[in-house]
């Protein structure tokens, strides 16, 4: 997949811009509603048989507009997002800088520069998708502006459970801790890729658990805080595991950021400086401050006794 960053006024030059259907939208999460619509895409350009492309976004509007007091955190990080995009079997991706330059472009701009600029023949959104400035462009009258110069479909909404499928609604459920709801709207399980650091030293393996603290990038929409069942994806491999999310109040005071650490069940490898994969099966209970050792060790049985009988289903 071959992946293009433009920041407007920037143009393509003329020997890239190859014939190209393309899904646009910011398609933070690629959840089921967002696959809809960039399969339909892709199955237009192997109809016509030109490249698929799809067209987003970073950063999220929001941080450009000031909508958002907190900082922005994306269910798929850009990184993220790229792969799976490439794992769709995507040509082109153009990630789009969203600054207060393009945040002013009229909606007929818009389309003149990125859609026609770009040699989009055919685009491919979402029925709720709207652009230009103050978000005055929408699939209703976009055709008065492309001018036949390319055509369009819109992909009504999907629902599960006569509700939207939505990165709302898949926010919600990380709030909540309802990973184990999530699967059905993404169809893969929640996860966050990071890589293993040195902990805090507090003698997880003297405890009988050692843990590989994850350094998760600081844009990544986390869930609940608590303890889960998770997978862990090391070195192509996968492995049941348990972890614990949250600011371990036990041993540390005043921390606020939360931490991933994870118990990886049957594995001894030193993995420190490499990459991993979590997946977020299910929530177990609330993180807890403990008064003693013992206390630790009592409950940290309890959650693989748990974990273990989970993952054994």
């Amino acid at each position: 997949m071959n992946v293009i960053h433009l920041t407007y006024p920037e143009a393509l030059p003329k020997e890239e811009r190859k014939e190209t259907v393309a899904a646009i939208g910011f398609f933070d999460g690629i959840h089921k509603g967002h696959q809809r619509v960039i399969n339909t895409a892709l199955e237009k350009a192997k109809q016509e048989g030109k490249e698929s492309a799809v067209v987003s976004f970073h950063p999220h509007p929001s941080v450009i507009l000031k909508k958002n007091s907190e900082p922005v955190r994306y269910i798929t990080t850009l990184e993220e997002k790229e792969a799976i995009l490439r794992e769709m079997g995507i040509d082109r991706l153009y990630i789009i800088t969203f600054n207060e330059a393009l945040s002013k472009l009229s909606p007929q701009g818009f389309i003149d520069h990125f859609i026609v600029g770009l040699n989009i023949t055919h685009l491919v959104a979402g029925f709720d998708y709207t652009f230009g400035h103050k978000g005055a462009g929408n699939m209703e009258n976009i055709t008065s502006m492309a001018k036949g110069r390319f055509t369009t479909t819109v992909v009504e909404k999907l629902e599960n459970g006569n509700e939207k499928v939505s990165s709302t609604r898949i926010r919600k459920l990380l709030n909540e801790g309802s990973v184990h709801e999530i699967f059905p709207l993404l169809g893969r399980y929640y996860e966050a890729t990071g890589t293993v650091v040195t902990g805090d030293n507090r003698g997880g393996s003297r405890l009988g658990y050692p843990t590989a603290n994850i350094d998760l990038p600081k844009d990544k929409y986390l869930p609940k805080q608590g303890v889960y069942a998770v997978k862990v994806k090391v070195d192509g491999n996968t492995y049941n595991g348990m972890a614990n999310l949250g600011v371990v109040p036990t041993f540390v005071e005043g921390r606020t950021e939360p931490k991933l650490e994870v118990n990886i069940f049957d594995f001894a490898e030193n993995i420190y400086g490499k990459k991993v994969t979590v997946q977020f099966y299910k929530y177990i209970r609330e993180e807890k401050k403990f008064s003693s050792v013992e206390e630790i060790v009592s409950q940290l049985k309890r959650d693989e006794v748990m974990i273990r009988e989970f993952f054994a289903k």
